[in-house]
């Protein structure tokens, strides 16, 4: 081979890798409590996937065309969202783009997107997306009952120490730091809740909060 045939090969091979990393980076999204997904998604919902399928959504502005994943899915329950049976929800067609691979195997999943103006669902990684059965009982309560009485709170992620809040309508979520994990004891067993005073505090437990709680009692 000529150097000219090398030199473009090692070229193409920077530019493709250089393409491969730019791709790979471009979906990025920091991790959110199960509760600040609630609050902060258009529709959530108890479902099973029945099916999916790549489809065209219309040309972007070369005229290529524009490719989605559409799952169908059984809706059992709607949380939250308008008052309509969701039956399919669309997707990036890789996770290079935010898009979501789900199992067509019966497991059952709780599901926060948005709605497009179209009524359709959208969902990409930066969603709360888990397998039901995975879920805790405080969680699932939660859902129904607990999470949208904090969507007036900010719950704030400590990444790294010190890490502090600074207003009372905020809860410190530690368990990153505490877990290694997103999916610790806080996003597992607790709720932000807003008090009768306006302040925010981490309520633990499936029961409803005490008046107590509400008004004066700490966590």
């Amino acid at each position: 081979m000529t150097n000219l045939g090398i030199s473009f090969s090692a070229t193409l091979l920077v530019i493709l890798l250089w393409r491969a990393e730019d791709f790979a980076e471009a979906c990025s999204c920091s991790p959110a409590h199960p509760q600040q997904a609630y609050c902060n998604a258009d529709v959530v919902i108890r479902a099973r996937v029945t099916g999916v399928k790549e489809v065209n959504s219309g040309n972007d502005v070369y005229g290529n065309p524009i490719k989605r994943m559409r799952y169908d899915i059984k809706q059992i329950k709607m949380f939250k969202g308008p008052n309509q049976d969701i039956d399919a929800i669309f997707t990036a067609p890789s996770s290079a783009l935010c898009g979501v691979r789900l199992a067509t195997n019966n497991t059952e999943y709780l599901i926060t997107g948005k709605l497009e103006s179209d009524g359709s669902m959208h969902v990409t990684l930066c969603d709360f997306i888990e397998s039901w059965d995975s879920m805790s009982l405080t969680q699932k309560k939660g859902l129904t009952e607990r999470y949208e009485m904090g969507c007036e709170c900010k719950i704030i992620r400590c990444s790294s120490i010190p890490c502090s809040i600074n207003n009372p309508n905020e809860c410190l979520w530690t368990d990153w730091i505490l877990d290694s994990s997103v999916k610790g004891h806080q996003a597992q067993h607790y709720t932000c809740i807003k008090r009768n005073d306006n302040s925010c505090s981490w309520y633990r437990g499936i029961a409803p909060p005490s008046k107590e709680f509400l008004d004066i009692e700490d966590p």
